[in-house]
């Protein structure tokens, strides 16, 4: 059940996205998502740069995932909020059955952006100790090895050489983990052992 196409779409929201935990996207949540950005990605620095940059992606992000998701926008039921539902019908209609390429630019453009926060040593790989770290600050763990066995199932054997994710591959395991429906990709590994959303 924690592998399957709305669980995983539910977890993107819940673990990704919805940074303030209330159950909704909203404008707060990708505001909050820059400063977040900027600071994981400098290792604590949050220059005026940076921050202006992972504000223009996250906005962006925002607006694009509000033109696709929000269905309530004509008033008076317009809330500026996106439900959970909303989100998976827009993902749905937006990147099933797609490639990485055919995402929506914002999208791209986060995938892209949230690789270079888990890139901590900035070697171009996203490896064992890395992927450990991103799933310890989002889930409870209680025993380490189901993080290390998820992070093995996502490799294939040229990744195993390379020492794990490039760039590339995260964005082709990205948009699998959302646009292919099947319980039987290695994409569904890409944020480690999911549990119900």
């Amino acid at each position: 059940m924690a592998y399957t196409w709305d669980n995983r779409v539910a977890f993107v929201v819940r673990f990704l996205y919805d940074i303030d935990n209330n159950g909704y996207l909203d404008a707060h949540d990708f505001e909050c998502l820059a400063v977040r950005a900027c600071v994981l990605e400098g290792k604590g620095d949050c220059s005026s740069a940076r921050l202006a940059k992972y504000q223009h992606i996250m906005l962006s992000l925002w607006e694009e995932i509000a033109q696709l998701a929000d269905f309530d926008k004509v008033p008076p039921d317009y809330d500026g909020k996106i439900t959970i539902d909303e989100f998976k019908t827009a993902v749905q209609n937006s990147c099933v059955g797609k490639k990485y390429d055919e995402f929506p630019q914002a999208m791209k453009a986060f995938i892209e952006s949230n690789f270079r926060m888990l890139d901590i040593n900035q070697d171009g790989i996203l490896g064992i100790d890395e992927f450990r770290y991103d799933c310890v600050q989002r889930m409870v763990i209680e025993d380490i090895e189901i993080v290390n066995d998820a992070f093995n199932n996502l490799l294939n054997d040229d990744d195993r050489r390379k020492g794990g994710l490039t760039l590339g591959r995260y964005q082709e395991l990205f948009a699998r983990f959302l646009g292919d429906p099947s319980e039987n990709t290695q994409a569904v590994y890409l944020f480690g052992p999911l549990e119900l959303a």
